[in-house]
């Protein structure tokens, strides 16, 4: 048995990466060349381990004693830091960065798998590690060289940890109502002033420097989104040879006390309150949003994934305890003499599992087919394949994000109900997965935000070319199934196909409706049908793994099967009325009025 079978499918991991996406073809590339199974295997083996022998064991220990703010400072257990610092010794934060420069140069895919088990295993303590690989990763690309000599190294080794600061207090996600400033000194570095709010990892001793990535706006910008530049403001000073300075005047104001990820710091933080906060400029002024959405777009693949990893290894949770726990009768023997059957035995019980399944296990092969396309944009060896890849990544990146952080926390609440009583105690973990995932619909961009980032840009961009690529993506799966030898795959292919008509059409009347308030009015609803569509695509691809030759007998291949037949026949018919309400242009809470609530 894996170290994570508690939390985690090894097996499923594996299926996905090696036989629906056959990630070893990518060591065919030069980038990888140096890569093969066993490495990637052996990445896999110690991301298991790590998260087993020092994640895992202090979950419910960090979410009982949530970090404190004393004297002007955070104070955590100190399991946290052993574990950070294991995650970064091990080299697992430059895991997809040049060797040149200490990195392991993996494919994103199997870097998603690797943090995926840390994910599973403790979700607040991996997201401090998740926002500095994307910090590192932001200035690698959009960072002077000055800024990556200084700063780039040190977070990859884990002596610097990173955060993101957007969010102000009077602007959650409307960042272009921010008012944080920033003013030019004399030696071309800025002077920064404002608060903000909602800022995790953003005060800590668990590194010997936070690098803070800001927006802010110059004095006499531009108004709205246009306006803000980006800023590299480190807590404390970094002298030009590299060694940690003075303090740099960012204070923290206050710790808030959340539902869920309790582990993780959440903090309201000060620039320039008591003294000169200086930042340095990313890239040119005025295009801060631009480059935060590198940034942006990276954490909402990874809220994504940590939905789905919290959703797994509650559904793992709730599996063992259906098969452990005795309690009641069949329905066709209640002979009260016999012994009392595993919960499992109950169809109930196996409709709630089974749900489970289709979610997070659909919804982790959409994460591992989001990092592939990562990987076919940056490594692809023709322009086409890259460019279709990067189509591809801009339209699934909203639902990658919402689709598993609305479904992963139903899968909670059915890993709840499947334990019963016990599920609703603190003495049980499905209680804190629960708390922990409803934080996910809501940062990195509500979703909300998402349908209308999918309705409102992504489909519309290009004259609809990134949204014809994704059906036609989708609809390649289709044909491989027309030609099946396997008769569900046959007929779950053609209700895909029915699926995609219905998304078409639909999306074709929402872009000819010239009025933007009532064409976006149902942007949510419109994005859980594309999600819906999205996931029955995901499963498609796996049953028709799953039904090569020679696999019938398997129960691991068995169970793909009926979790793909479970979606098809459960989930995506749900999706019909969505349609019918968004091709009528539904007025019905758009018209609302605040006096009649």
């Amino acid at each position: 048995m894996s170290a994570t079978a508690h939390f985690l499918s090894r097996r499923d991991l594996d299926f996905l990466l090696y036989e629906v996406l056959d990630v070893e073809r990518l060591t065919e590339r030069e980038r990888f060349a140096e890569h093969s199974r066993e490495t990637f295997d052996a990445a896999l083996d110690l991301s298991e381990q790590l998260a087993a022998d020092l994640f895992r064991p202090h979950n419910k220990l960090s979410d009982q004693n949530e970090p404190r703010f004393e004297n002007g400072r955070v104070v955590m257990i100190p399991e946290v830091k052993t574990a950070v610092d294991a995650f970064a010794a091990a080299g697992l934060l430059a895991a997809t960065h040049d060797a040149e420069i200490g990195g392991m140069q993996l494919p994103m895919t199997i870097a998603q798998a690797c943090f995926a088990c840390f994910d599973a295993a403790n979700i607040a303590t991996a997201a401090y590690t998740m926002l500095t690989i994307a910090n590192a990763n932001l200035l690698r690309v959009h960072g002077s060289e000055e800024q990556r000599r200084l700063y780039l190294e040190p977070l990859l080794q884990g002596r610097f940890l990173g955060t993101m600061c957007l969010s102000e207090t009077q602007a959650g996600s409307s960042l272009a109502d921010i008012r944080t400033m920033a003013d030019p000194l004399p030696d071309g570095t800025y002077s920064i002033t404002g608060s903000k709010m909602w800022i995790s990892a953003g005060e800590h001793d668990l590194s010997e420097n936070i690098i803070h990535l800001v927006l802010a706006r110059l004095r006499g910008a531009p108004a709205g989104a246009k306006g803000i530049s980006l800023f590299v403001v480190p807590k404390r000073l970094v002298e030009p040879d590299g060694r940690v300075g003075a303090p740099n005047n960012v204070a923290l104001a206050g710790l808030n006390h959340k539902m869920g990820y309790r582990g993780t710091t959440n903090c309201v933080l000060n620039f320039g309150e008591s003294g000169t906060t200086v930042g340095t400029l990313v890239g040119e002024p005025h295009q801060g949003l631009a480059y935060m959405f590198q940034m942006m777009n990276e954490a909402r693949i990874a809220i994504g994934r940590g939905a789905t990893m919290l959703g797994y290894t509650g559904y793992l949770a709730s599996l063992d305890y259906a098969r452990s726990r005795h309690q009641g009768r069949s329905a066709s023997a209640k002979d009260p003499s016999r012994p009392p059957v595993a919960i499992i035995e109950h169809a109930d019980v196996r409709r709630m599992l089974l749900a489970q399944k289709a979610y997070v296990e659909g919804a982790l092969g959409l994460i591992l087919i989001c990092a592939q396309l990562v990987d076919e944009a940056a490594t692809a060896e023709d322009e086409e394949t890259r460019a279709r890849a990067h189509l591809l990544l801009d339209v699934l990146t909203p639902v990658a994000k919402s689709w598993p952080s609305k479904y992963g926390p139903i899968a909670n609440d059915l890993a709840i109900q499947v334990h019963g009583g016990y599920g609703y105690t603190r003495e049980f973990d499905v209680e804190q997965f629960y708390r922990d995932n409803r934080l996910n619909p809501i940062h990195e961009g509500t979703n909300g935000i998402q349908a209308l980032d999918l309705l409102g840009r992504k489909v519309m961009m290009q004259e609809g070319q990134a949204f014809s690529a994704t059906v036609e993506a989708m609809r390649e799966t289709v044909e491989l199934a027309e030609v099946s030898d396997d008769a569900d795959c046959r007929a779950w292919g053609e209700s895909l196909a029915a699926a995609l008509d219905d998304l078409v059409q639909t999306t074709a009347v929402l872009r000819a409706e010239a009025n933007h308030e009532r064409r976006l009015a149902n942007a949510s609803l419109y994005l859980d049908a594309f999600g819906h569509t999205v996931i029955a695509w995901v499963w498609l691809r796996q049953a028709l793994t799953a039904a090569r030759p020679g696999q019938s007998e398997d129960p691991f291949y068995a169970g793909k099967r009926q979790a793909c037949c479970y979606f098809f026949a459960w989930e995506l018919p749900t999706i019909a009325p969505f349609h019918h309400l968004l091709r009528g242009l539904d007025p019905t809470p758009l018209e609302m009025q605040d006096a009649w609530f």
